[in-house]
């Protein structure tokens, strides 16, 4: 897997539980999308994007942070484990180069703030082993995982 020398362009969400599911927000909350799961009519998540017309990876990670964050809570669903009000999940997708080639590459850090530090990691790498889109990252670009609970 090759590192990238130059980013381009980056993509942020910050995804934050709401009394109505979950809501995620590029890093300027300038485009709302509504996120929905399969068979549900009720909006499960809302998506901000930086510009009027986002930037592909502004989209991936807005995506990627909907399905992670699911993952998360059935993962603690599972270990009953009670996710603390403010929980969230901030996930940055790059594109760069290196040379002439282009690569994306990703952070996700997953905010727990007052859970074990054990229970945390836990949650945060079972989550990732079982979200679609961690599993079609994994082995083809750089990601990079964190786990905060302060």
């Amino acid at each position: 897997m090759s590192k990238i020398e130059k980013v381009l362009a980056t993509g942020k969400t910050h995804t934050t539980a709401s009394s109505t599911g979950n809501t995620s927000r590029g890093h300027n909350g300038s485009l709302d999308i509504a996120l929905s799961s399969p068979g549900n009519t009720q909006p499960a998540h809302v998506f901000a994007a930086t510009q009027p017309h986002p930037a592909a990876e502004q989209l991936f990670a807005g995506a990627w942070s909907a399905c992670y964050t699911a993952a998360v809570g059935l993962v603690a669903n599972d270990l009953n484990v009670v996710l603390p009000a403010d929980m969230s999940v901030d996930i940055e997708v790059d594109v760069g180069q290196t040379g002439a080639d282009y690569f994306l590459q990703a952070r996700l850090t997953l905010r727990v703030p007052g859970l074990a530090d054990d229970v945390a990691k836990t949650l945060a790498h079972t989550a990732d082993q079982i979200c679609p889109y961690s599993k079609a990252t994994r082995g083809n670009i750089d990601v990079d995982l964190k786990v905060l609970t302060a």
